[in-house]
């Protein structure tokens, strides 16, 4: 989340050849390993799938192709980005491979530790001991949910119906004890509903969106790989909206996903909570990985209603 040695002086004509060499023959040999390796203005408030938690509800679009975290052999890469089912010794372990399709269903977890037992302790994380998304294939479906948990350590989300596809889910929790004690991990896993899918495609790149009534404004120009600062700016009715009530601890919560393999990325809040009434501006720190099309979900209250807005943003 997130004195060099000296070198060795050669000693004659003969050792700085063989060293030459040596280092020749490791750079051609990395070479061929790498080439091997190589080849892997919206509104929302008119999409589906963009309510929180009892309320959440699903989106209308379809699959893509299957990320590395799917891929057999694959589970346990650390890859960093949630997409894989594995990391350090915790696992997310569930039976639940399909989800029916246009009805409210459940979908029940565990996360095992690196001793194979289900973990029960989590820390808080944002006022939450666990934090569950659940995401499209085309980034056109979201939910965010706060399962509970049974005293044996299973946890069940209540979704929402689901429209035909492929949906990754995904858990964002800390360990309370363990080896992996005050680490945050995302781990996910991709589960089907049956039905024909029908693609849609994800919005054009753009610097504001609408819903409910609301302008949502996002400012920056972030880079792969890169610290960036974010501003999200509300506005209703061309007015600064102030009136943003606290919602996990902070006036707004964002999470990205990639397009094409759907990596997650939490951007954290920097804009601290004084009060009942936050806003317009919002600061978050932005550090996304890969260049391309991200699709940003910005979810903040006024009213005691929550609201979700969705914008595509361009990282270099």
């Amino acid at each position: 989340m997130h004195a060099s040695r000296p070198t060795d002086r050669p000693t004659s004509r003969s050792t700085t050849r063989r060293r030459s060499l040596a280092a020749a023959g490791a750079a051609g040999a990395l070479a061929l390993a790498l080439a091997a390796c190589g080849s892997s203005s919206d509104s929302s408030s008119s999409m589906p799938g963009m309510d929180h938690g009892a309320k959440a509800s699903a989106s209308s679009s379809p699959s893509a192709s299957k990320s590395m975290g799917d891929m057999p052999g694959m589970e346990n890469t650390a890859t960093g980005n949630g997409l894989a089912a594995a990391k350090d010794g915790y696992r997310l372990v569930s039976r639940n491979t399909t989800l029916p399709s246009g009805e409210r269903t459940v979908y029940r977890f565990t996360v095992t530790g690196p001793d194979g037992k289900p973990v029960t302790g989590f820390a808080l994380d944002q006022t939450k001991r666990m934090h569950f998304y659940a995401v499209r294939s085309d980034l056109t479906g979201f939910q965010h949910l706060h399962p509970t948990m049974a005293a044996d350590g299973t946890w069940t989300a209540d979704l929402a119906s689901l429209a035909s596809g492929s949906w990754r889910v995904f858990a964002s929790f800390t360990p309370a004890a363990g080896s992996g004690k005050g680490q945050d991990f995302v781990l996910s896993r991709t589960v089907s509903v049956p039905g024909t899918a029908t693609k849609t495609p994800l919005p054009a790149p753009a610097g504001s969106t609408r819903v409910d009534g609301y302008t949502v404004a996002v400012k920056g120009e972030p880079m792969a790989g890169m610290a960036h600062p974010l501003t999200v700016s509300i506005a209703k009715d061309g007015k600064p909206v102030t009136d943003l009530q606290p919602y996990l601890d902070t006036y707004a919560h964002l999470t990205a996903f990639h397009e094409g393999d759907a990596a997650f990325a939490h951007l954290h809040p920097t804009t601290k909570v004084t009060g009942d009434h936050g806003g317009p501006d919002l600061s978050f720190h932005a550090e996304l990985p890969t260049s391309g099309n991200w699709r940003l979900f910005l979810q903040f209250r006024t009213g005691g209603t929550l609201h979700t807005a969705a914008l595509t943003l361009r990282v270099g």
